[in-house]
């Protein structure tokens, strides 16, 4: 990777304008950026040349350099240190790619909130409450900002500038030739700092308030899925509430598994209802299915009941319910039971030993082996 030029790197031709340079390294960095790709270091040196690739061919006097004598001219007589873009043209790019995150993954504050307006809780309920719907009460605390000291943490509202960032809510890093910003670990990206902590809420800058809060669960919910409920979040200095979001954890069924819409059952099948193809009944979703088995019936065979799944939570159909057979055979016989067998076995004749003709040739074979 290292010996590819940096059109290559950005993977544009070596007439790309600067929109297209824009966007190919856009495309690029969103890629391979630290954030989307943990702990891969191919990626994150990936993303460290997509970088420097960028910062030489969007400003023109050091592609015009790179364009006629490679990297050795930049170390040599320009040097990538004139770089006009710098930093703030890098960061416009990761503004628009991550919707407010610098270069160091950290999202900029875009109010001077302590906290997200928006909530998110987990809900567990059972198979059947899933499958059907429900309303269900949910009891929880969201945050309310202080109106003692308006939701600043300091008393009277009285706060500084902060000595770290001096107000920018940002501090920089320089690595080699790039530099990276990350929210301020003083003051958590405000840029003020608390004089004195306001005593109603101990410098938080904010209460918790409880609330209980009726949710209409509705028909076809699955696990993980997420439901919004409009204005019960967080509540801010001015008053206005976030959203709150439930995740659901839904229970497992002893009987019923469920796959997407589609509702599995394993039915146990003695052998002879399966090679005589009996008429047997199976619970469902909404009560009892009549299941025709086949002669001969396979273990593990699937019979599918259409429309006797779970209703889709979007309201586009339902699902399928899938019976798969498990074929049981006895533990034990007694004489008499043998006996019937024997006369049974001996009755299909050669069909009842289908390994005779199977293998004779192959014993044929072996034989041969060792002559």
């Amino acid at each position: 990777m290292d010996k590819l030029s940096y059109y290559e790197i950005l993977e544009i031709t070596r007439s790309a304008d600067k929109a297209e340079i824009k966007k190919a390294y856009r495309q690029m960095a969103k890629k391979y950026h630290p954030d989307k790709n943990p702990g891969d270091e191919k990626a994150e040196h990936h993303f460290k040349l997509c970088n420097e690739a960028y910062q030489v061919l969007s400003d023109d006097r050091q592609r015009s350099i790179y364009d006629q004598y490679g990297k050795e001219g930049l170390q040599g007589g320009g040097g990538r240190g004139g770089f006009s873009g710098g930093f703030d043209d890098l960061s416009s790019v990761f503004e628009e790619m991550f919707g407010g995150f610098g270069g160091g993954g950290q999202r900029k504050r875009t109010s001077q909130e302590k906290y997200p307006l928006d909530l998110g809780l987990k809900m567990n309920i059972s198979f059947k409450e899933a499958v059907f719907g429900c309303e269900k009460e949910l009891d929880f605390k969201y945050k309310d900002s202080c109106s003692s000291c308006k939701g600043t943490g300091a008393k009277d509202g009285k706060v500084k500038t902060c000595s770290q960032c001096g107000g920018k809510g940002q501090v920089y890093m320089k690595q080699g030739f790039m530099t990276f910003s990350q929210t301020c670990p003083l003051c958590h990206g405000e840029g003020t700092q608390v004089a004195e902590k306001c005593g109603d809420c101990k410098g938080q800058g904010f209460s918790e308030v409880k609330e209980t809060v009726t949710i209409k669960v509705p028909a076809g919910i699955d696990n993980e899925n997420r439901l919004r409920v409009s204005g019960h979040g967080n509540k801010g200095k001015n008053g206005s509430r976030g959203d709150l979001y439930v995740t659901f954890s839904v229970e497992e069924d002893e009987t019923f598994i469920r796959h997407g819409n589609d509702i599995y059952i394993e039915v146990p099948v003695f052998f002879t209802q399966a090679v005589l193809g009996e008429k047997i009944k199976i619970p469902s979703l909404t009560g009892e299915l009549d299941l025709n088995l086949t002669q001969g019936t396979k273990h593990k065979a699937q019979f599918n009941f259409r429309n006797e799944g779970v209703s889709d939570v979007h309201g586009h159909g339902k699902g399928d319910l899938i019976a798969q057979i498990n074929l049981v055979y006895p533990n034990a016989l007694n004489s008499e039971q043998r006996e019937l067998l024997e006369k049974l076995q001996e009755s299909f004749g050669i069909e009842s030993k289908p390994h005779e003709s199977s293998f004779e040739s192959v014993f044929d074979k072996v034989k041969g082996w060792f002559k």
